[in-house]
């Protein structure tokens, strides 16, 4: 081991040039100068099925006004950082992959219960030393589907039902519950919910504050009925766990929305076959509230992390994009588009064909090829290889909606974000959503207008994709 002088006072000129001989081996060190600290750096793959957004400004907004829809000019220059995002919806196959990984723990656990039989090598309770830990479900243990033993029999069965009219085991989706916690560290950073009191306010011409800080935490938990409950939680600040919020969300789909969206229609084909049907794998997931949609990319992100199996890498979340960053990524960082393609129409004039999946006409859905949604990626990518970001579905963004959210949001990364509490009026609980979907004429699938929708309904026609911020720099777009 190098021994260091450095640290020993006071030192000769002699001294002084000893020590730094000393350190001549280590960088760190090398001639006295500030060299910096290195590291280790995990290379983080390019994420499945998305593409790279570079970083990039442009005016968000309609560039002039529109007086047949009467919506004024509202452009304005944003710019965002480099994400990377779903090159197509969200699809059936993979919600389904969801909800059969929240199927399979409920099962995990029951088969870990003693009231089914207590097997306890599908639940890790200590280490490899025997030290007691926080148990967690052990997804190497395989369910035994086929070679069940009757208590194991009743663990599988638990999660199904018998529907009462056609006699047909399936799956229970009111058991269906995803329990998961999130970090508010933009709350936590704030310097007004430091706990340190002295470290809230920089002027020193005001009084140190005495009171606690007030926070708003959520909460949730399933009664003894089997009904998720939620709280918000308002108080004193007392810790970190203060900004650690729980959600219990139910994760199938409003399969019904198809019936409950349209009055006098015959769609009751797809609430039967829409999800569960395989002939509809590659087409967008709808009937998914916000709150799902959250869910999904919660439970993304921890899927990847335990895939990753390495201790403190930090995996940068699954989320849904920002209002800012979907539009950026639909008008490919161009101001004059109005759409993911130039020009005004959503159609090719030459050839005829049709850009996106929408009603091109009173009446007639199936002109563009469609009757409700398409198989993802039917249709020509924009330039950024997204596909698409007009029509099919519209998406849920992050963004919270109000009248006025164009002027509280900054022109960096911009983002309004509202977590509506129970006991708000439901006004307070929208979100923006975007895109138009295949209901919607031309009009409503331009990428330059918002619509909005609340964050608990579930409709036929919303869906979703995921994005994630991009680790590191990334070579940036030039307006």
């Amino acid at each position: 081991m190098k021994k260091s002088s450095l640290y020993l006072l006071p030192l000769s000129a002699a001294a002084i040039m000893s020590a730094v001989s000393c350190a001549s081996g280590s960088s760190s060190y090398m001639g006295g100068e500030v060299t910096g600290v290195g590291g280790t750096v995990w290379a983080e793959p390019t994420p499945y099925g998305m593409v790279l957004v570079s970083r990039g400004s442009m005016e968000v907004g309609l560039q002039k006004p529109d007086s047949v829809w009467n919506l004024p000019e509202s452009a304005r220059g944003i710019s965002v950082d480099a994400f990377w995002m779903d090159e197509t919806e969200i699809t059936n196959s993979k919600y389904k992959q969801f909800v059969f990984w929240v199927r399979d723990s409920i099962i995990r656990e029951r088969l870990a219960d003693p009231a089914y039989g207590g097997n306890e090598e599908f639940k890790i309770e200590e280490d490899k030393e025997g030290n007691p830990i926080n148990p967690y479900l052990n997804w190497n243990k395989p369910i035994p589907w086929r070679t069940a033993s009757e208590d194991e029999q009743r663990a599988i069965e638990s999660v199904y039902r018998t529907n009462p009219i056609t006699g047909k085991r399936e799956l229970d989706p009111e058991q269906l519950n995803y329990r998961y916690e999130v970090y508010n560290h933009t709350e936590a950073a704030k310097r007004k919910n430091r706990l340190d009191a002295r470290r809230r306010i920089y002027n020193t011409d005001i009084p140190t504050p005495t009171d606690l800080p007030i926070i708003s935490k959520d909460t949730a938990y399933v009664d003894d009925e089997g009904q998720i409950v939620r709280r918000t939680i308002t108080r004193g600040l007392t810790g970190d766990f203060d900004f650690l919020n729980t959600y219990i969300v139910n994760v199938y789909p409003d399969t019904t929305a198809w019936i409950n969206d349209f009055d006098n229609a015959y769609n009751e084909p797809y609430v039967r076959l829409y999800f569960s049907h395989a002939g509809y794998n590659e087409y967008p997931v709808v009937g998914v509230s916000w709150e799902q949609a959250n869910a999904f990319c919660n439970w993304r992100t921890d899927y990847l992390r335990r895939s990753i199996g390495r201790e403190g890498v930090y995996v940068e979340p699954y989320r849904l994009p920002t209002e800012a960053e979907w539009e950026f990524a639909a008008r490919t960082g161009v101001n004059d588009n109005k759409y993911p393609w130039e020009g005004d129409l959503p159609l090719s004039e030459d050839r005829g064909c049709f850009y996106a999946n929408f009603k091109p006409a009173e009446g007639n859905y199936v002109r563009d090829g469609q009757l409700i949604t398409a198989r993802v990626g039917t249709y020509t990518p924009n330039d950024f290889g997204l596909f698409d970001m007009a029509g099919n579905v519209s998406e849920w963004t992050s963004t919270a909606y109000t009248e006025s959210v164009s002027k509280l949001t900054n022109d960096i990364n911009p983002e309004y974000r509202y977590d509506a509490a129970i006991e708000d009026p439901y006004k307070m609980k929208r979100k923006i959503v975007r895109g138009g979907s295949w209901k919607d004429v031309a009009h409503n699938i331009r990428s330059d207008i918002r619509m909005w929708e609340y964050q608990n309904e579930q409709r036929s026609y919303i869906g979703f994709r995921c994005v994630r911020t991009q680790i590191g720099f990334a070579k940036g777009n030039k307006q």
